[in-house]
């Protein structure tokens, strides 16, 4: 066999051998269809910092330093006292959860007094603000009060040059129902037109497309 038959036959088993691959890839079941939790914050006067996984927890009960202390929230959403075990903690206000301990303790304690603070900020998913597509630094950030598309915009960096930010999309689920917008990141971050700046929730993804040249 020549060197040219050589190559072509090494082409036609690569050939195939690719055609295998994707054929079988095929064939695996699509995953799709992910629960959506939605944002408990409906609009930027009703925000209130809900706990989450990663977050630090300062417990505070009066007159019973040996029941308090820092905690860490696990990945499941619960943390364990020295009195408690399990108790869940996601998706509360810390006040909310200040009164939930109080009752758990009153087991053991008369009348316990319980404040809790919050350190290391990070929140549920369901809270977070998630830009993907073309911006410089794409990721999840933690909501802020009165948080806008132009802050999102300086937290991630910015738009990379081949971004098409005037067809960015922003994705807000209320009430169940998905809501798509059309947000103009150039005019906001190129021309500097700062009609195009909104309002951001928590919950919202933001989509910036690549540009077709």
């Amino acid at each position: 066999m020549n060197k040219k038959h050589f190559g072509i036959t090494k082409l036609i088993i690569a050939s195939n051998l690719t055609l295998t691959l994707l054929t079988g890839c095929s064939n695996l079941p699509l995953l799709s269809n992910a629960t959506t939790y939605p944002s408990l914050t409906t609009s930027v006067d009703n925000y209130q910092y809900l706990i989450g996984p990663g977050d630090s927890l300062n417990i505070f009960v009066w007159r019973n330093p040996e029941v308090s202390g820092q905690f860490l929230v696990r990945p499941d959403g619960k943390i364990t006292t020295s009195l408690v075990e399990d108790i869940p903690v996601s998706g509360k206000t810390p006040t909310m959860l200040a009164r939930d301990i109080e009752k758990e303790l009153s087991r053991f304690i008369r009348e316990p007094i319980v404040t809790v603070t919050v350190s290391n900020f990070v929140g549920p998913f369901s809270e977070q603000i998630r830009i993907v597509g073309e911006a410089m630094n794409p990721q999840s950030i933690n909501y802020r009060q009165n948080m806008t598309l132009l802050d999102v915009m300086v937290a991630v960096g910015g738009l990379t040059e081949f971004a098409n930010g005037n067809q960015a999309k922003l994705i807000r689920v209320v009430n169940n129902q998905e809501n798509t917008y059309l947000i103009l990141l150039d005019d906001l971050v190129k021309d500097g037109d700062i009609s195009a700046n909104a309002d951001v929730l928590p919950g919202d993804i933001i989509i910036i497309p690549e540009a077709w040249f």
